[in-house]
């Protein structure tokens, strides 16, 4: 019987083909907008916690407290700042990076660019700094102690039109802030537009050409075995009491990486709700649709249900007949909602791959497709189940006479 009321069902559906293709398409646009959407959110998911791992949990930032790029706000850090992070309990190894917005130009163009220029150490505590960016050289080599005129830079400057008008190559030179440089190496890409093309310089190099501006940022990493929010809170509370700065007033703030990390996915968790909360919209309209389409159905087959129930069939067959077919069309729906979701998705990441956003890649795992699929059909039979419900409560009689 169950297969029976299947077929019957899917009869039906065929026999409407324009209604049911129109019923059809409202819903798969709310679950192509919701798969496209999530995927994008899951890659993204995806790319933070891969970089998570690579990065440990060890490592803490010390940043001006403020919204910008790091020593925008002007509040910096000294070497005997560096000095002071280096002897508080718990940390065994600190960097201090410098930060700044400048001038870049290639010897054939004389339109200049604004980039970020980074001076970095090259000793040991190099890898720190290398950890807030992970990223390695992709060809050349990597700055070394005595490098003053020379930088390593970021990904894009290997391509046409991405920085300068002609791609660069090793030992190019270039100007910064007005001093010739040679390039000695490129960075892998990060996926980022605005980081692959960062110039970076050993300490030496900055000194030599921006002078002692302070350390815009510094890196410090917890020992073995400590726990680095308590490394953290010790390190701001030692340096806010030699800062003489009271509590909740600081100019600064001690973050580690998880915290860090965590705070930008909840950035991205709150983002990617709203808009499946706008596609959602768009599911409550193909909700409303379905019912409109079943009351009709269920208006137009008043005199069929009356002889169905005439023979013998039951409310309970009556209300699977019309609730395996709002059903199967959300169904339908959803598988088609997903094909193009997942087509329009990676179409959108060789897009953003292309402009240099690597890290706005799709991703598709089972549970997604299954979801969909699940919300399509619960949506589907959802919407049909008021209409279902009053075609099963038909009284055979009345149903016979109705015209």
């Amino acid at each position: 019987m169950n297969m029976d009321l299947l077929v019957y069902s899917l009869r039906n559906i065929w026999e409407r083909k324009m209604r049911s293709f129109l019923t059809v398409l409202s819903i798969l646009i709310g679950i192509m907008a919701i798969f496209a959407l999530v995927s994008f959110g899951q890659g993204m998911k995806q790319y933070i916690d891969d970089f998570s791992k690579e990065l440990g949990t060890d490592k803490l930032v010390v940043q001006a407290r403020g919204f910008g790029p790091p020593g925008s706000s002007g509040v910096t850090f000294s070497d005997e700042d560096v000095d002071f992070f280096s002897k508080i309990r718990g940390v065994v190894d600190v960097a201090g990076m410098y930060f700044v917005n400048a001038e870049v130009r290639a010897e054939e163009d004389e339109l200049p660019r604004y980039v970020y220029v980074i001076g970095s150490p090259t000793d040991s505590s190099r890898h720190l700094i290398e950890a807030v960016y992970n990223v390695d050289i992709e060809s050349g080599r990597n700055l070394k102690g005595g490098d003053k005129l020379k930088v390593a830079v970021g990904y894009n400057y290997q391509l046409a039109d991405k920085v300068f008008p002609e791609a660069l190559h090793l030992g190019d030179r270039i100007f910064v802030n007005g001093v010739k440089v040679e390039i000695v190496g490129f960075f892998e890409s990060l996926g980022n537009p605005e980081d692959d093309r960062n110039v970076y310089l050993s300490e030496e190099g900055f000194l030599e050409i921006f002078g002692d501006r302070g350390y815009a940022m510094v890196t410090l990493q917890a020992g073995p075995g400590e726990d680095p929010v308590l490394v953290a809170e010790r390190a701001e509370e030692k340096f806010r009491k030699r800062k003489g700065q009271k509590e909740g007033e600081e100019d600064f703030f001690v973050q580690t990486f998880d915290q860090f990390i965590e705070a930008f996915t909840n950035v991205i968790v709150v983002l990617n709700g709203v808009l499946v909360l706008i596609a959602l919209i768009s599911l409550v309209i193909a909700a409303i649709n379905i019912m409109n389409t079943m009351y009709t159905a269920v208006l137009e087959r008043t005199k069929e249900i009356g002889i169905m129930k005439a023979v013998g069939s039951r409310n309970k067959s009556i209300l699977t007949v019309f609730v395996v077919e709002s059903g199967l069309l959300g169904l339908v729906g959803g598988v088609i909602g997903i094909i193009l979701g997942y087509l329009i998705a990676s179409i959108g990441g060789f897009a953003a791959a292309q402009a240099g956003l690597g890290l706005l890649k799709p991703a598709f795992p089972w549970w997604l497709i299954v979801g969909c699929l699940m919300f399509a059909f619960l949506v589907g039979a959802g919407s049909g189940f008021l209409p279902a419900l009053h075609a099963s409560r038909q009284k055979p009689v009345d149903a016979l006479r109705y015209e």
